[in-house]
């Protein structure tokens, strides 16, 4: 997308809101690959927002990190996603973990950005949590979340990339440990999923999914949607027909009425009024299907995912 097409929206944004209270976050795709990202980012500080980005940290240098400093960049968030075996293999180049382990270190070293490191986990880098535990600790992090893999795409398909409920619930207790020890980096749970007693525990507050009600994106192609990873059909309009704050202010309903997820595995559950259907990237919109679900290890027929057993988490 033009840069300029996207800074029209949030000059439009920044007329209606006030930007101080929006921080922008530019992710991909991998960012690193615009030529115009400082400049970006400059616009967006002189229009009065916040700004950070996600990336893989391939291309990250100290000079492109001090050019995007005096660009105003606040945040960075940087993948790692194992060792170096594990994380070569699921990035698909020899050289992605060294590189990405050098990004993780200048962005912590740097007093003026708060820097975070996302994992995802899956059966390949699982037994080796405590390992990339002392890693990022080695590399000066302090803060790390860890994610698991949705069954979306060709993620659907692999399952060296979904892990089993027993498996999830060892993850829960090895953030709960991290926690208890008050280790650095301290780590969390993701945004994603309801975690029952989990909550408070292995991550700080309680699960809400604020897509669509605290978050919109603006994608490549001018789609207007929440997150970038929830069904496309959910999208809400287009920047290049639509006028956005008029979107997000009279549209978004199946993001604030989410009564329709009240339906299969999630319609006779107990739990259903802490989480109200989970993280919306676990639903399959379009056939109004829920992909899976973490608390209760639930799996779709159509998601060729581990088999997970029907039992809540519990401690």
């Amino acid at each position: 997308m033009p840069a300029e097409d996207f800074l029209r929206v949030t000059a439009d944004i920044a007329q209606v809101y006030t930007p101080g209270d929006i921080t922008v976050v530019l992710t991909g795709g991998e960012p690193l690959m615009r030529k115009d990202l400082e400049m970006i980012g400059l616009k967006l500080r002189q229009q009065g927002f916040r700004w950070g980005l996600v990336t893989n940290g391939f291309s990250l240098t100290k000079e492109r990190l001090n050019q995007l400093l005096n660009a105003g960049l606040g945040a960075i968030t940087i993948s790692l996603d194992g060792l170096e075996a594990e994380h070569n293999w699921l990035r698909g180049h020899p050289d992605s973990h060294r590189r990405a382990l050098e990004a993780i270190r200048m962005a912590s070293a740097e007093k003026r950005l708060n820097s975070d490191v996302v994992t995802c986990v899956n059966q390949r880098n699982l037994h080796l949590l405590k390992d990339i535990e002392d890693e990022l600790a080695g590399a000066g992090l302090q803060n790390w979340r860890l994610f698991t893999i949705s069954p979306i795409g060709r993620a659907a398909g692999e399952p060296d990339l979904q892990i089993s409920h027993d498996q999830f619930i060892h993850l829960l207790d090895f953030i709960a440990d991290n926690r208890k020890r008050h280790a650095l980096p301290r780590a969390s749970f993701s945004c994603e999923s309801y975690i029952g007693s989990y909550e408070g525990v292995a991550r700080d507050g309680f699960f809400f999914c604020r897509a669509g009600i605290h978050i919109a994106s603006v994608f490549f192609d001018g789609g207007i949607s929440a997150c970038p990873n929830i069904d496309r059909t959910l999208v809400q309009g287009n920047i290049y027909q639509d006028d956005f704050n008029t979107i997000w202010a009279e549209k978004f309903e199946p993001f604030r009425n989410r009564s329709w997820t009240r339906t299969g595995p999630c319609e006779s559950c107990k739990s259903y009024r802490y989480c109200e259907g989970s993280s919306l990237h676990e639903w399959d919109f379009q056939h109004q299907q829920l992909r899976r679900c973490l608390l209760t290890g639930y799996y779709s027929a159509e998601t060729n995912g581990s088999s997970f057993s029907e039992t809540l988490l519990k401690k």
